[in-house]
């Protein structure tokens, strides 16, 4: 692998490789969500039912989680500027598909283009960042991207809304496309073309497994929160997804080169960060989710003012986002972990007492804390699981560690989502500090994700301090050791 000073040297400064990550990492997750309010505008264009428009969001997602991980494992053998390039190109293709789109399925398949390209950029800007950024700057770096995917959450829903509004739901994909175009020569420029050293085979088919197992996994929740656990679709998918990733297990144990190494997930630092991610963005999409619809169906906003309760939230995840990987790189990960897992369960108990009342503002205060909380949580733990693999194992591990946040992404709302349906005639809140009826639903399922936010902290708890590292001696991989000021947690 190429020297970070090296590479640095070679395709440009930090401050360049950031400014073409950023946008990159901002473009492709407004991209997720930017349809969502637009959806009832294309089904009367078109024709649709509500079941065929959902495909126009799930056909991106399903091929975004299974992609994820396979483009991680794939950047251990291809160069960044190699990939970069095919991601770019083809988001670009998909949205001139989706914006030219003649009928439904035509807008489907562009959907589908467009994630395959997408699924690439969060991952391969972690990768990016690990192997040109001096390990002494990487959290200031991943902070950067952290805010990009934090005000493209926030902003997704309210830039699709309101460019949908005026110029009409071609013009989104329109502006995707001009987007990655523009991206597309500076990320030539800036992003090395070498192909990482030392390469190795891997299993194709257990790549295989593990995303077709994500992407029944996602599905199965989704549909389950539609049709419920008993439709054929949702326990369908749900078994089927177990069955290929007991596959994908078994291909692990037995492929001479394994698709993830079994070694991967005994690095302590490394299992305790997919397990915190995971169950913080469970907490962080629910909340993002149920906030603008809380505030549309108890408070009686439009659907653009509710989207509007979501914006101080985005402002201050772009404002404190760079100042929190800088604390990363000094104060270590444990501290901001710990502090930032404690403000997302606050903010969630906060939500679960109050919000739902005649004012909107403690939806406004809740979800701003649960959005800062879980930045405190993100940034750090990539810089702490990225400095802790080996250089052969950070595409892989970062693909695996963006998968578990993109299924918590999937999961989050639709669980929550499916709580408070099964709470709407439930009686009264089980918060006592809560006095509403209306909003009784949502006070249960906002006291939910303050659970799951105490198994997150149950982790986290469990993080030390590592001990400073010795010189390394000749042929030690020192990348496989964690950095001075990174933390390694026990055995979770």
């Amino acid at each position: 692998m190429t020297p970070p000073s090296t590479a640095a040297g070679r395709t440009g400064s930090q401050a360049a490789l950031l400014a073409v990550l950023m946008p990159a990492v901002l473009v492709t997750v407004v991209a997720s969500d930017m349809v969502n309010l637009v959806l009832p505008s294309i089904g009367t264009q078109f024709g649709s039912s509500e079941a065929e428009l959902a495909w126009v969001v799930t056909g991106f997602l399903l091929v975004f989680a299974v992609g994820i991980p396979v483009y991680g494992r794939i950047s251990d053998r291809v160069s960044l500027r190699r990939l970069f390039a095919f991601a770019l190109l083809t988001y670009a293709a998909g949205s001139l598909v989706c914006a030219l789109a003649p009928d439904l399925l035509v807008l489907v398949l562009g959907r589908i283009v467009t994630g395959v390209g997408a699924a690439a950029i969060p991952v391969l800007s972690v990768v990016a960042v690990t192997r040109l950024v001096p390990a002494d700057r990487r959290g200031a770096a991943f902070g950067v991207i952290s805010a990009a995917s934090g005000i493209g959450t926030a902003a997704g829903p309210a830039i699709g809304g309101g460019v949908g509004q005026f110029f009409g739901w071609p013009a989104l994909f329109w502006l995707m496309l001009v987007a990655a175009l523009v991206l597309l020569p500076a990320a030539l420029r800036v992003l090395p073309g070498e192909t990482p050293a030392g390469a190795a085979r891997f299993d194709l088919l257990g790549g295989a497994l593990l995303g077709l197992g994500a992407g029944l996994l996602l599905f199965g929740i989704t549909q389950t929160q539609t049709a419920g656990l008993g439709a054929a679709p949702s326990w369908g998918s749900l078994a089927a997804a177990a069955a290929a990733l007991a596959l994908f297990g078994w291909r692990t144990m037995h492929a001479a080169h394994p698709f993830v190494p079994p070694a991967l997930f005994a690095n302590r630092v490394f299992r305790a960060a997919v397990v915190i991610v995971l169950l913080a963005m469970v907490v962080n999409l629910g909340g993002l989710v149920l906030v603008p619809l809380l505030v549309v169906d108890v408070n009686g906003l439009s659907p653009g003012a509710g989207a509007l309760v979501m914006v101080p939230a985005g402002l201050a995840v772009a404002l404190v986002s760079p100042l929190i990987g800088r604390l990363a790189d000094r104060a270590g990960v444990r501290p901001l972990v710990v502090a930032g897992l404690a403000a997302i369960g606050a903010s969630a108990l906060f939500l679960s007492a109050f919000a739902g009342g005649a004012s909107v503002v403690p939806a406004g205060v809740g979800i701003l804390g649960i959005s800062v909380g879980f930045i405190l949580v993100l940034a750090p733990l990539i810089t702490a699981a990225s400095g802790a693999l080996p250089p052969g194992e950070v595409g892989v591990g970062m693909g695996i560690l963006q998968g578990a946040q993109f299924l918590g992404a999937g999961a989050g709302p639709a669980l929550f989502g499916a709580l408070v349906t099964a709470r709407q005639h439930g009686g009264g809140a089980l918060n006592p500090l809560h006095t509403g009826q209306e909003a009784a639903a949502f006070s249960d399922a906002f006291l939910a994700m303050a659970a799951v936010t105490v198994l997150a902290l149950a982790v986290a708890a469990r993080i030390r301090p590592a001990p400073p590292a010795a010189a390394p001696s000749a042929g030690t991989d020192e990348a496989a050791r964690p950095a001075p000021g990174e933390t390694a947690p026990r055995t979770p």
